[in-house]
Protein backbone atom coordinates (compact mmCIF):
# COMPACT_ATOMS: atom_id res chain seq x y z
CA UNK A 1 0.00 0.00 0.00
CA UNK A 2 2.61 2.50 0.72
CA UNK A 3 4.44 1.84 -2.57
CA UNK A 4 1.20 2.65 -4.26
CA UNK A 5 0.50 6.07 -2.63
CA UNK A 6 4.41 6.79 -2.84
CA UNK A 7 4.17 6.22 -6.74
CA UNK A 8 0.59 8.96 -7.03
CA UNK A 9 1.45 11.91 -8.80
CA UNK A 10 1.71 15.16 -6.17
CA UNK A 11 -0.21 18.53 -6.62
CA UNK A 12 1.37 20.84 -8.80
CA UNK A 13 2.42 24.09 -7.56
CA UNK A 14 1.26 27.10 -9.40
CA UNK A 15 4.50 27.88 -10.60
CA UNK A 16 3.20 29.34 -13.61
CA UNK A 17 1.12 31.96 -12.79
CA UNK A 18 3.81 32.93 -9.87
CA UNK A 19 6.66 33.19 -13.22
CA UNK A 20 3.91 35.64 -14.89
CA UNK A 21 3.40 37.97 -11.67
CA UNK A 22 7.68 38.46 -11.42
CA UNK A 23 7.06 40.32 -14.98
CA UNK A 24 6.31 43.20 -12.97
CA UNK A 25 10.29 43.76 -12.10
CA UNK A 26 10.09 44.68 -15.60
CA UNK A 27 8.28 48.12 -14.85
CA UNK A 28 10.30 48.65 -11.61
CA UNK A 29 13.40 48.31 -13.28
CA UNK A 30 12.32 51.37 -15.86
CA UNK A 31 11.73 53.11 -13.45
CA UNK A 32 14.92 53.09 -11.31
CA UNK A 33 16.71 52.93 -14.53
CA UNK A 34 15.14 56.11 -15.97
CA UNK A 35 15.62 57.80 -12.35
CA UNK A 36 19.40 57.40 -13.33
CA UNK A 37 19.19 58.76 -16.83
CA UNK A 38 22.02 61.25 -16.86
CA UNK A 39 20.20 63.42 -20.28
CA UNK A 40 17.02 63.46 -18.79
CA UNK A 41 14.69 60.29 -19.44
CA UNK A 42 11.94 61.68 -21.54
CA UNK A 43 8.73 58.78 -20.92
CA UNK A 44 7.22 60.29 -24.31
CA UNK A 45 10.24 60.82 -26.60
CA UNK A 46 13.13 58.10 -25.67
CA UNK A 47 12.18 54.40 -26.30
CA UNK A 48 12.67 52.07 -23.75
CA UNK A 49 15.66 50.87 -25.14
CA UNK A 50 17.15 53.94 -24.96
CA UNK A 51 16.96 52.73 -21.17
CA UNK A 52 19.83 49.66 -22.19
CA UNK A 53 21.76 51.80 -24.61
CA UNK A 54 25.16 51.08 -23.45
CA UNK A 55 26.96 54.49 -24.87
CA UNK A 56 26.09 58.33 -23.78
CA UNK A 57 25.79 60.47 -26.82
CA UNK A 58 23.10 60.88 -29.24
CA UNK A 59 21.07 57.96 -31.01
CA UNK A 60 18.55 58.27 -33.76
CA UNK A 61 18.89 61.53 -33.05
CA UNK A 62 17.95 61.38 -29.33
CA UNK A 63 19.99 62.10 -26.21
CA UNK A 64 20.97 59.16 -24.61
CA UNK A 65 23.08 58.27 -21.46
CA UNK A 66 22.00 55.06 -19.21
CA UNK A 67 24.70 54.67 -16.28
CA UNK A 68 22.31 51.73 -15.11
CA UNK A 69 21.64 49.95 -19.19
CA UNK A 70 23.24 46.49 -17.95
CA UNK A 71 20.26 46.77 -15.19
CA UNK A 72 18.01 47.02 -17.86
CA UNK A 73 18.89 44.89 -20.69
CA UNK A 74 18.97 42.10 -17.42
CA UNK A 75 15.36 42.87 -16.93
CA UNK A 76 14.30 42.75 -20.56
CA UNK A 77 16.03 39.04 -20.37
CA UNK A 78 14.72 38.10 -17.24
CA UNK A 79 11.11 39.70 -18.51
CA UNK A 80 11.59 36.87 -21.58
CA UNK A 81 12.46 34.07 -19.52
CA UNK A 82 9.21 34.51 -17.82
CA UNK A 83 7.11 35.00 -20.85
CA UNK A 84 8.61 31.91 -22.08
CA UNK A 85 8.43 29.79 -19.00
CA UNK A 86 4.90 31.29 -17.89
CA UNK A 87 3.58 30.15 -21.75
CA UNK A 88 4.60 26.51 -21.31
CA UNK A 89 3.59 25.93 -17.67
CA UNK A 90 0.64 27.70 -18.19
CA UNK A 91 -0.15 26.39 -21.56
CA UNK A 92 0.28 22.59 -20.33
CA UNK A 93 -2.96 23.28 -17.67
CA UNK A 94 -4.91 25.68 -19.75
CA UNK A 95 -5.20 25.15 -23.88
CA UNK A 96 -6.63 22.12 -22.86
CA UNK A 97 -9.69 23.43 -21.46
CA UNK A 98 -11.90 24.03 -23.81
CA UNK A 99 -15.72 23.35 -23.69
CA UNK A 100 -18.26 21.64 -25.23
CA UNK A 101 -20.44 23.28 -24.41
CA UNK A 102 -22.70 25.27 -26.68
CA UNK A 103 -20.91 28.58 -26.73
CA UNK A 104 -17.74 27.62 -25.87
CA UNK A 105 -14.47 26.54 -28.51
CA UNK A 106 -14.08 22.78 -27.61
CA UNK A 107 -11.24 20.97 -29.59
CA UNK A 108 -10.70 24.05 -31.97
CA UNK A 109 -10.56 26.09 -28.63
CA UNK A 110 -7.83 23.84 -27.41
CA UNK A 111 -6.02 24.39 -31.03
CA UNK A 112 -6.32 28.08 -30.66
CA UNK A 113 -5.06 28.36 -26.85
CA UNK A 114 -2.20 26.29 -28.00
CA UNK A 115 -1.34 28.39 -31.21
CA UNK A 116 -1.63 32.14 -28.96
CA UNK A 117 0.76 30.38 -26.04
CA UNK A 118 3.17 29.36 -28.65
CA UNK A 119 3.03 32.60 -29.80
CA UNK A 120 3.79 34.30 -26.05
CA UNK A 121 6.78 31.57 -25.75
CA UNK A 122 8.31 32.74 -28.80
CA UNK A 123 7.49 36.81 -28.43
CA UNK A 124 9.71 36.03 -24.82
CA UNK A 125 12.66 34.68 -27.02
CA UNK A 126 12.32 37.76 -29.08
CA UNK A 127 12.57 39.75 -25.43
CA UNK A 128 15.52 37.88 -24.59
CA UNK A 129 17.23 38.97 -28.04
CA UNK A 130 16.33 42.36 -27.12
CA UNK A 131 18.29 42.23 -23.82
CA UNK A 132 21.46 40.48 -25.28
CA UNK A 133 21.86 43.30 -28.32
CA UNK A 134 21.10 46.84 -26.69
CA UNK A 135 19.81 48.94 -29.56
CA UNK A 136 23.34 50.52 -30.36
CA UNK A 137 24.72 47.10 -30.27
CA UNK A 138 23.82 44.72 -33.55
CA UNK A 139 20.49 47.05 -34.31
CA UNK A 140 19.26 44.53 -36.64
CA UNK A 141 19.16 41.60 -34.24
CA UNK A 142 17.51 44.11 -31.27
CA UNK A 143 14.74 45.12 -33.89
CA UNK A 144 14.10 42.14 -34.75
CA UNK A 145 13.62 40.18 -31.50
CA UNK A 146 11.36 43.74 -30.49
CA UNK A 147 9.69 42.69 -33.52
CA UNK A 148 8.47 39.63 -31.95
CA UNK A 149 6.38 40.55 -28.83
CA UNK A 150 5.04 43.63 -30.27
CA UNK A 151 3.30 41.04 -32.88
CA UNK A 152 3.00 38.06 -31.72
CA UNK A 153 3.15 38.83 -28.22
CA UNK A 154 0.00 41.15 -29.09
CA UNK A 155 -1.79 38.51 -31.55
CA UNK A 156 -0.71 35.65 -28.70
CA UNK A 157 -2.97 37.38 -26.20
CA UNK A 158 -6.07 37.84 -28.30
CA UNK A 159 -5.51 33.97 -29.40
CA UNK A 160 -5.72 33.27 -25.53
CA UNK A 161 -9.13 34.92 -24.78
CA UNK A 162 -10.98 33.52 -27.95
CA UNK A 163 -9.90 30.37 -26.62
CA UNK A 164 -11.17 30.43 -23.39
CA UNK A 165 -15.05 30.74 -24.89
CA UNK A 166 -17.81 31.76 -22.26
CA UNK A 167 -15.56 29.89 -19.38
CA UNK A 168 -14.41 32.98 -18.38
CA UNK A 169 -15.87 35.86 -19.86
CA UNK A 170 -13.61 38.42 -17.64
CA UNK A 171 -10.30 37.30 -19.19
CA UNK A 172 -11.71 37.11 -22.47
CA UNK A 173 -12.63 41.02 -22.56
CA UNK A 174 -9.62 41.67 -21.36
CA UNK A 175 -7.66 39.89 -23.76
CA UNK A 176 -9.49 41.34 -26.33
CA UNK A 177 -8.59 45.09 -24.90
CA UNK A 178 -4.83 44.30 -24.37
CA UNK A 179 -4.38 42.50 -27.59
CA UNK A 180 -6.40 45.47 -29.73
CA UNK A 181 -4.38 48.04 -28.13
CA UNK A 182 -1.28 46.57 -28.53
CA UNK A 183 -1.41 45.53 -32.22
CA UNK A 184 -3.27 49.34 -33.07
CA UNK A 185 -0.76 50.75 -31.36
CA UNK A 186 1.85 48.69 -33.40
CA UNK A 187 0.36 49.89 -36.62
CA UNK A 188 0.68 53.83 -35.20
CA UNK A 189 3.92 53.20 -34.28
CA UNK A 190 5.67 51.47 -37.46
CA UNK A 191 4.00 54.71 -39.27
CA UNK A 192 4.94 57.13 -37.17
CA UNK A 193 1.78 58.24 -36.25
CA UNK A 194 2.21 59.54 -32.45
CA UNK A 195 -0.45 61.28 -31.83
CA UNK A 196 0.90 63.35 -29.56
CA UNK A 197 2.47 60.95 -27.62
CA UNK A 198 5.76 60.64 -28.84
CA UNK A 199 7.52 57.37 -30.10
CA UNK A 200 8.17 56.34 -26.51
CA UNK A 201 4.76 56.85 -25.62
CA UNK A 202 3.08 55.26 -28.68
CA UNK A 203 6.34 52.20 -28.04
CA UNK A 204 4.91 51.89 -24.74
CA UNK A 205 1.00 51.58 -26.15
CA UNK A 206 2.45 48.73 -28.25
CA UNK A 207 4.58 46.85 -25.60
CA UNK A 208 2.56 47.32 -22.14
CA UNK A 209 -0.49 45.98 -22.78
CA UNK A 210 0.59 42.75 -23.32
CA UNK A 211 2.98 43.09 -20.20
CA UNK A 212 0.53 44.57 -17.79
CA UNK A 213 -1.37 41.10 -19.42
CA UNK A 214 0.47 38.58 -18.25
CA UNK A 215 0.70 40.02 -14.75
CA UNK A 216 -3.11 40.16 -14.43
CA UNK A 217 -3.51 36.80 -15.83
CA UNK A 218 -1.12 35.46 -13.19
CA UNK A 219 -2.62 37.27 -10.24
CA UNK A 220 -6.40 35.41 -11.53
CA UNK A 221 -5.27 32.31 -11.61
CA UNK A 222 -3.15 32.89 -8.14
CA UNK A 223 -6.62 33.98 -6.32
CA UNK A 224 -8.53 31.23 -7.69
CA UNK A 225 -9.93 32.90 -11.03
CA UNK A 226 -8.19 29.49 -13.05
CA UNK A 227 -11.09 26.75 -11.55
CA UNK A 228 -13.24 28.39 -14.54
CA UNK A 229 -10.46 28.01 -16.91
CA UNK A 230 -9.69 24.04 -15.56
CA UNK A 231 -13.07 22.40 -16.00
CA UNK A 232 -14.79 21.04 -19.50
CA UNK A 233 -18.63 22.59 -19.44
CA UNK A 234 -18.21 23.75 -15.84
CA UNK A 235 -17.62 20.06 -14.68
CA UNK A 236 -14.90 18.48 -13.23
CA UNK A 237 -11.14 20.29 -13.16
CA UNK A 238 -8.83 19.16 -16.23
CA UNK A 239 -6.36 18.42 -14.22
CA UNK A 240 -8.02 16.81 -11.22
CA UNK A 241 -6.23 12.83 -12.28
CA UNK A 242 -3.77 14.51 -11.26
CA UNK A 243 -4.41 15.92 -7.53
CA UNK A 244 -7.20 13.30 -6.60
CA UNK A 245 -5.86 11.33 -3.94
CA UNK A 246 -7.60 7.64 -3.09
CA UNK A 247 -8.56 7.41 0.57
CA UNK A 248 -6.19 5.24 2.02
CA UNK A 249 -8.64 2.76 3.63
CA UNK A 250 -10.22 2.48 -0.44
CA UNK A 251 -6.53 1.50 -1.59
CA UNK A 252 -5.88 -1.09 1.50
CA UNK A 253 -9.27 -2.41 0.68
CA UNK A 254 -7.83 -2.75 -3.00
CA UNK A 255 -5.05 -4.90 -1.94
CA UNK A 256 -6.90 -6.72 0.60
CA UNK A 257 -9.26 -8.10 -2.63
CA UNK A 258 -6.18 -9.05 -4.61
CA UNK A 259 -4.38 -11.09 -2.07
CA UNK A 260 -7.33 -13.09 -1.57
CA UNK A 261 -8.13 -13.57 -5.14
CA UNK A 262 -4.67 -14.87 -5.05
CA UNK A 263 -5.62 -17.17 -2.51
CA UNK A 264 -8.29 -18.27 -3.72
CA UNK A 265 -7.26 -19.35 -7.12
CA UNK A 266 -6.55 -23.23 -7.01
CA UNK A 267 -2.73 -23.81 -8.21
CA UNK A 268 -2.84 -25.35 -11.96
CA UNK A 269 -2.40 -29.35 -11.97
CA UNK A 270 -3.43 -29.68 -8.20
CA UNK A 271 -5.84 -32.64 -7.80
CA UNK A 272 -9.36 -31.21 -6.38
Amino acid sequence: MGHDVARMPRPRAPVGPIVWVLSVQYFVVQVVVASAFKTGYAWGANTISDLGNTRCGRYAGRPVCSPLHVLMNASFVVLGITMCAGAILVGRELAGGGSRERGDPGEAGSRVGRLGFGCLGVAGLGTIVVGVFAENTVAGLHQAGASLPFVLGNLGVLLVGASVGRRAPGVRAASVVAGTVGLVGLGLFLSHTYVGLGKGGMERVTAYPQDVWLIGIGVYLLTGGGSRLLTRGGSRPLNSRRIAFPHPRRVASRRLRQVGKRVRKPRAGRAL
